[in-house]
């Protein structure tokens, strides 16, 4: 190749030839075969040549010149997790992978963790992404910031510019090539046969389809080649983007780019990789790249629109690399112009207008819907390229953002006024209209239209000229609005103002604003930025027409006002839902909040008079008002009922719009505050209704573009925090001091949180012992320019609509009124009087005090009417016992007057302290408190003279009834005996249950009822059966084999448990006891429903009735049999004297000779199991075929042996009793399982301080170990301390000896002694009592030596014993540890690390969408897709319903680690999830990884899981949980 002259020719003949016969393959194709024949045939060449030697040597060197990248640019596989810093980071692109954020300064700050869609890069060592730690360890700076080039030698570069400009445009040109029956020149191969026509076309078909494959392989390879060397990278960047002959567009980069949507996926993914490894790695050609994208922008996007491929498959999604460096998005918006780009592009895909040139969504075409989809994609772009403010300002940035302002003021332009709305009257409206497209545009837009302010609000030059431009936009809106529209003049108490004839509930009306929002907007940053004061003479504020400013927001208030009051309940739903969103936190911030600035804006300047009768126009209550005594005129015509109640509810709304306009004013600029003071005062708020978790007050705060809601820095100052129990979260609780910033009617709050509110703090309220009343708050002091708001409080058309509501209510009778309009009067007087109090408390010398409300209510009204002050008014009504409620606001509002009546006083004559206002208060306030505490007292002498009384007059009728009290007392005594069935009656004796010792125990009566009939009925043979609801279900809980599966059921024979306890039985009881027939009847009535409910509809229960369960029918506890109820069995028998009982030796040899006699009476093959059980420990010529000692389980044996015992000596012609057996049997067992443990015992001599070494049990357990030794062949390892030996065989033989205890005393009846229930050292003794053992276990031995060392032999001449003991197989030791669940890490991100690089184990390579790791074995799975599905009983199961069945016997636990959710699964058809034991810092849990905050193990939580599993009740868990939610039900859990 290196020789060649024509390079680019040799080149394209090597590939035309060798391509289309390496990729043109056959039926079967085989990938790994390709690979390597195009690594050896294509690519070997080409890195040969690059290198020049040998490329194994060529580029390791390469690598070792190479300056390590500071850049990390990982690119994330999906589901890998990604770290963002919410303290660092410039913005949530902002993210490192796993590696970088572990050796970052990050992993110790507020960090958030999602999971990667994939396609994005790490951000490490990008100093514009982050505040601070731009670097993690393995990423520090590189402080050699030279040309990467000096590394490579002269040759070198020449070659690689060289095979990668041919390589990149062969790649380029085949991928972007459109003839589907011919190749690119150059690449055609010779074909000599003659071959028809259409065959000919088929195989030039598969030579494209050939040079394609290659294609992208070489766009992997050179991807990996300028990993080698930050040099080749650049001269890779340098090929793309150089120009071609054609001008414009004509580099390859550019070809790619702007074929994309002509591409497929997979190419198109390939080559998203090489752009994002070299274009986005290099920073001087990130820059070029960036411009060419830029440039494209348009063109790309409507590409992407038309595109049928999701986002991550499109070019137009590099947009998130490029737009969010801060360096790039400002070059960007000055070099090419991209504001204006953006919002141009957008505006050109919302084509649809109305006449007014608004944009018009209704009837829009599922084909447009995609499109708007789609094209909101462009918002986040602009999102993107604002995200980061600039500091400081050049001329050039300055114009152009103004630019691309005024093009967002054209788009808000076809947005004021969208979507209008028109009363229905009549009938309900026909068809909902399409609102939802402009709530989506608007919800998405909320964000960009606050950045723009942001960005406004950084230079003031900019801001006055973006008012400006706003200003003349909202005019030329209003300009095309005011047609037809007639003037008219109102006039209350003497003044009077024109305006225009305009009814809301008759006329079109919008929620649509955004223009005046913006401006509302503008003008509060005028205020906060003190621009207004510095350059009046620059702003056009006395251009400004206050009424058309409030026009429209105001008609959009009064809408929703109309709409609580029932009068456009014809127009549907679709209205409802826009008002919901308008008042919703996603959209407030940029919707309602700002209309409410906008009134303050009016209000503030223009006479409040005028702004308060247009209001009542609008509002459609200036007849009320401005007619005297219409309202009693209103009560006495029989109006409509509804009518009345509308009027009312449009006062109130009214009342509280007022009340908004003056108290909300915690907006930086319209009051003294900033932001914290906002935001502490919405959490206030939100906590005043009830305690809230994290996340649910995050959720009620407004997120800014950032995701954040600035809640933690301030939220320790208002609120404590309570940890969470075993369920539930942490919550937060409000100080008690911030209560008194509480105001009623905060505007944030919906109907139903204010009320809950007002609940809330009445009732702390009377907690605390003081009165109800909820004053309204402190306020803080408004800005300047908001200043002259305040006088609407005093003004004469304000103090008619108080005085006019008062009179209503003083009269009550004679009008229609209602008390939450006095309760908002009441607040807005409370309102007035803070105010002034403020007004004197701050007083200096030169201020004259404006504000004088209290003298103006306490002036009557004018002659004609004589109507009496407010204060008269007030005072009335404090004594009106239909006012009960508002008593204590009227006795607050009093105590104020007084209190500044005072300050005017003091303030007037000389400036005296103000603490006399205060005492005056304090001396009332005792004075109501005294007041309360006596008649407090007078109630409770009351209430203790009644108790007195009823007491006594229940003596007396007991005295009277005696015989009656007396029986029911007895009757009581008795049945309190009866529950205790268990009490011991023989108390001093020791209890013992086995042998010649055994208590005799008196019969007790125990009496139950059925819960199904009610009857009572006492437990014993001959009496009805009564039963128990169960549950039976096989289990592994305790299983020590899992893997162990029974091949064929059918023929598995259950005799012998193997110790390894691979499945088992567990039946588990709720203890609800019935008759069997009453149970039986029950049972038959649910299958018969059952029957009936199949023919009607397929609604699935949660318990199976084919597979016989049911519901306990008093707790619902899921049940699938039932269990009769008995008394102790053997209890019944008469016990023998035993002092003529054969001892075990004798006994066994009976046993011997009997199972002889009985094998010679029947024939072989009738041999019951029976014998088989106690062949296995007695010595017998014909135990071949029985299992070894090691491989039984000696409880199951026990209780095999004892309960089949009497079906052999029911004769008991020996005169053997029962008991004896019983004893003998247990005592034989006994030292089978010594022996087992000793065999088994892998006890270490470790040098622990020995109590008694030579103590006679210590000694007499080294004189067994001995002879076990000898009879094993010495197999066993030699031990010298018995104490060693002693203390494993009691712990080894703990747990057999408690089931044993279990087991008898529930066979024989035997109550046991409380001393066995409680752990510690005595229980071995007491055990070995009531069993009736020794204390020293091995003296079995000696007693019985006679026969030990025949049986001791027998055990252990068995061939799995010495196979054992050679180490040639396994055996269970003893004690068995109880089976756990799975350790889980403390920190949830290692489980998603696992996550991301498990990938399913079928599909070869791709990463599991759902894995899933079993908590009982650690498996992790690949759940909830069809590549895992198998059969199971000729049924598609997923893959975790197939390893229940493997693992759990049908029942698991299992983690789903993208979702962080706990699964429970049981059988097929049944499962839940339950909330797992992860938690955050804030006590919650976050199922679905939403939030994203770091989450940690709780142990609890997990601890709880675990002991669901190790109680069998997660069947149980999975019922309860789908019976309290039928969606459960509905879930096809078996393809999980």
């Amino acid at each position: 190749l290196s020789l060649a002259t024509d390079l680019p020719k040799e080149v394209y003949l090597h590939l035309a030839t060798y391509v289309p016969k390496i990729y043109c393959r056959g039926p079967n194709p085989a990938p790994q075969r390709e690979d390597m024949l195009a690594q050896h045939v294509l690519l070997g060449p080409m890195e040969w040549y690059l290198c020049g030697e040998d490329p194994a040597f060529g580029f390791p060197k390469l690598e070792q010149a190479n300056k390590p990248s500071h850049l990390c640019g990982r690119v994330f596989k999906v589901g890998e997790p990604t770290y963002s810093c919410r303290d660092c980071a410039v913005d949530p692109t902002c993210v490192l992978c796993m590696e970088c954020f572990l050796g970052s300064i990050h992993r110790e700050h507020r960090y958030r963790m999602t999971t990667s869609g994939g396609g994005g890069f790490c951000d490490c060592g990008d100093t514009e992404a982050w505040k601070e730690g731009p670097y993690c360890q393995k990423h520090e700076l590189n402080t050699a910031e030279t040309d990467p080039l000096v590394h490579l030698s002269e040759d070198m570069i020449a070659r690689a510019y060289n095979i990668f400009a041919i390589m990149f445009q062969y790649a380029v040109d085949i991928l972007t090539w459109e003839k589907e029956n011919e190749l690119p020149p150059g690449l055609e191969t010779v074909n000599t046969s003659r071959q028809t026509k259409p065959l000919k076309v088929q195989v030039m078909h598969s030579s494209i389809v050939a040079h394609q494959s290659f294609g992208l392989k070489l766009l992997t390879w050179l991807g990996n080649v300028i990993g080698y060397s930050d040099g080749l990278r650049r001269i890779l960047c340098q090929v793309g983007l150089q120009e071609g002959p054609d001008g414009e567009n004509s580099s390859l980069v550019d070809k790619l780019m702007l074929s994309d949507s002509k591409l497929w996926k997979g190419a198109r993914s390939v080559y998203h990789q090489l752009f994002m490894s070299s274009l986005l790695m290099d920073l001087k050609y990130k820059k070029l790249f960036a411009i060419r994208f830029a440039r494209n922008y348009e063109r790309l996007q409507s590409d992407y629109v038309k595109d049928d491929h999701d986002r991550e498959f499109s070019i137009a999604d590099l947009s998130v690399q490029i737009f969010t460096v801060p360096s790039l998005a400002r070059m960007l918006i000055i070099e090419e112009n991209l504001m204006t780009t953006i919002i141009k592009t957008f505006m050109d895909h919302l084509r649809h207008r109305d006449i007014q040139g608004r944009f018009q969504f209704e009837r829009y075409t599922a084909l447009q819907a995609f499109k708007f989809r789609r094209v909101q994609s462009l918002i986040l772009d602009l999102k993107y390229v604002l995200i980061s403010k600039p500091a400081d300002w050049t001329n050039d940035l300055r114009q152009k953002f103004l630019e691309g302002f005024d093009a967002f003021l054209e788009l808000l332009k076809c947005m004021q006024g969208m979507d209008p709305i028109t009363r229905q009257v009549g009938q309900h409206i026909e068809m909902e209209p399409e609102w939802e497209a402009a709530f989506t545009l608007q919800m998405k837009l909320t964000h960009v239209i606050s950045m723009m302010q942001d960005w406004c609000a950084l230079d003031e030059k900019v801001l006055i000229e973006a008012y400006k431009k706003c200003l003349t936009v909202l005019m030329q809106c209003h300009s095309g609005f005011t047609d037809g529209e007639q003037p008219i003049v109102l006039s209350i108490c003497g003044h009077s103002v024109e305006t225009i004839r305009y009814c809301v509930s008759q006329e079109k009306v919008s929620i649509h604003l955004p223009v005046s929002r913006l401006l509302a907007g503008l003008h509060v940053l005028l205020s906060k930025s003190e621009v207004a004061y510095k350059f009046p003479e620059l702003l056009p504020l006395s251009e400004l027409s206050p009424p058309l400013l409030i026009e429209h927001p105001l008609r959009c208030l009064v809408l929703c006002a109309q709409v609580h009051a029932g009068m456009w309940r014809r127009n549907g739903f679709s209205l409802v839902n826009q008002i919901y969103y308008y008042h919703n936190v996603k959209c407030r911030r940029e919707m309602f909040d700002k209309d409410i600035i906008m009134l303050q804006t009016g209000v503030s300047m223009m006479d409040p008079n005028h702004f308060l009768m247009i209001m009542l126009s609008r509002f459609e209550l200036y007849q009320i008002f401005s007619t005297p005594d219409y309202g009693k005129r209103f009560n006495t015509e029989n109006t409509n009922k509804d009518v009345v109640q509308q009027n009312n509810t449009l006062i109130e709304e009214m009342l509280y719009l007022i009340i908004m306009i003056v108290g909300e004013r915690f907006s930086p600029g319209v009051g003294q505050v900033n932001a914290t003071d906002e935001i502490k005062r919405e959490i206030i708020h939100q906590l005043s209704i009830r305690p809230m978790a994290h996340s649910e007050l995050v959720k009620a705060l407004p997120e800014d573009e950032n995701k954040e809601t600035g809640m933690e820095s301030v939220i320790e100052a208002v609120a404590c925090f309570k940890k969470p129990g075993l369920t539930g979260r942490g919550l937060y609780e409000l100080k008690p001091e911030c209560t008194k910033d509480f105001n009623l009617y905060f505007y944030h709050f919906s109907r139903a949180e204010q009320s809950k509110a007002e609940e809330a703090q009445r009732k702390l309220k009377r907690q605390n012992r003081e009165d109800t009343a909820l004053p309204p708050p402190v306020l803080p002091p408004l800005s300047p320019l908001f200043a002259s708001l305040i006088n609407i409080l005093q003004s004469d058309v304000m103090l008619c609509i108080m005085g006019t509501i008062l009179q209503w209510a003083v009269e009550h009778n004679s009008y229609a009124w209602s008390e939450s309009m006095l309760q908002r009067v009441l607040h807005l007087v409370g309102m007035a009087l803070q105010e002034e109090k403020q007004h004197l408390e701050n007083l200096n010398e030169e201020n004259v005090i404006t504000f004088t409300f209290t003298q103006k209510i306490s002036r009557p009204g004018e002659a004609p009417s004589n109507s009496p002050s407010i204060l008269a008014m007030l005072e009335t009504l404090q004594n009106a016992p239909h006012l009960e409620v508002h008593k204590d606001m009227i006795r607050w509002i009093l105590k104020t007057f007084n209190a500044i009546k005072k300050l005017r006083e003091s303030s007037s004559t000389s400036p005296v302290p103000e603490t006399e206002g205060n005492i005056i208060e304090e001396g009332s306030r005792d004075k109501d408190k005294a007041e309360r505490k006596r008649k407090a007292e007078i109630a409770r002498l009351r209430r203790e003279k009644i108790m007195a009384q009823m007491s006594e007059m229940q003596r007396h009728f007991i005295d009277e009834n005696k015989e009656l009290f007396q029986q029911t007392l007895e009757e009581l005594a008795t049945s309190t005996s009866r529950v205790l069935d268990n009490s011991p009656t023989v108390s001093d004796t020791k209890l013992t249950a086995l042998g010649p010792k055994q208590t005799r125990v008196t019969e007790l009566r125990q009496v139950v009822t059925c819960i199904l009939c009610q009857e009572e009925q006492e437990v014993k043979v001959d009496s009805r059966a009564m039963v128990l609801a169960a549950f039976v279900q096989r289990s592994t809980v305790l299983s020590k084999n899992r893997n162990k599966v029974i091949q064929d059921p059918e023929k598995y024979d259950p005799l012998f448990m193997h110790p390894e306890l691979s499945c088992g039985t567990h039946t588990g009881s709720c203890g609800h006891i019935m008759h069997a027939h009453c149970w039986q009847r029950y049972f038959d009535a649910v299958q018969a429903k059952e029957q009936r409910r199949q023919q009607r509809l397929r609604v699935h229960t949660s318990y199976d009735v084919e597979n016989g369960e049911f519901l306990c029918p008093l707790c619902e506890c899921l049940s699938n049999t039932v269990i009769p109820l008995l008394p102790p069995p053997r209890g019944l028998f008469n016990r023998l004297d035993f002092s003529d009982q054969p001892n075990l030796a004798q006994w066994m040899r009976t046993i011997s000779q009997q199972i002889k006699a009985l094998y010679i009476l029947r024939d072989e093959e009738t041999a019951s199991k029976s014998e088989d059980l106690i062949l296995s420990l007695v010595p017998n010529e014909k135990n071949g075929n029985l299992p070894c000692i090691l491989d039984i389980d000696m409880f199951h044996l026990l209780v095999s042996l004892v309960l089949s015992f009497p079906a052999i000596y029911c004769q008991d012609f020996s005169g053997v009793s029962l008991g004896t057996g019983d004893l003998h049997i247990f005592h034989l067992v006994t030292m089978a399982h010594i022996v087992q443990i000793l065999l088994t015992s892998s006890t270490e001599e470790n040098g622990m301080d020995q109590e008694n070494p030579n103590g006679e049990e210590e000694v007499a357990v080294l004189t067994l170990y001995k002879f076990l030794c000898q009879h094993t062949g010495s197999a066993l390892k030699e031990m010298s301390s018995g104490w060693h030996l002693c203390r494993s065989i009691k712990a080894g033989i703990m747990p057999f000896l408690r089931c044993s205890a279990l087991f008898f005393h529930y066979l024989i009846g035997v109550p046991a002694p409380s001393e066995i229930q409680v752990t510690g050292a005595s229980q071995f003794e007491h055990l070995c009592s009531y069993l009736s053992l020794p204390n020293n276990l091995i003296c079995l031995f000696q007693e019985n030596s006679k026969i030990m060392n025949t049986l001791v032999e027998s055990w252990c001449s068995n061939n799995e014993v010495k196979r054992y003991l050679e180490g040639k197989r396994q055996a269970i030791s003893y004690a068995r540890e109880s089976n756990k669940l799975i350790d889980l890490p403390d920190d949830y991100s290692c489980l998603i690390n696992q996550a991301s690089n498990f990938s399913c184990p079928k599909s070869g390579g791709d990463k599991s969408r759902a894995p899933t790791l079993c908590l009982v074995c650690g498996t992790m799975l690949c759940s909830q897709s069809y590549c895992c599905q198998t059969e199971l009983e000729g049924e598609d199961v997923g893959a975790c319903t197939a390893h229940t069945y493997a693992c759990g016997s049908g029942v698991g636990i299992f983690l789903r680690v993208r979702e962080c959710q706990v699964l429970f699964l049981a059988g097929k058809t049944k499962g839940c999830f339950y909330a797992p034991p992860y938690l955050d810092d804030y006590g919650e849990t976050d199922q679905g990884l939403r939030r994203g905050n770091p989450l940690h193990l709780c142990k609890e939580r997990f601890k709880k899981i675990q002991k669901l599993w190790q109680q069998h009740s997660i069947t149980e868990e999975i019922g309860h949980a789908q019976e309290a939610n039928q969606t459960l039900v509905g879930i096809d859990w078996q393809h999980l």
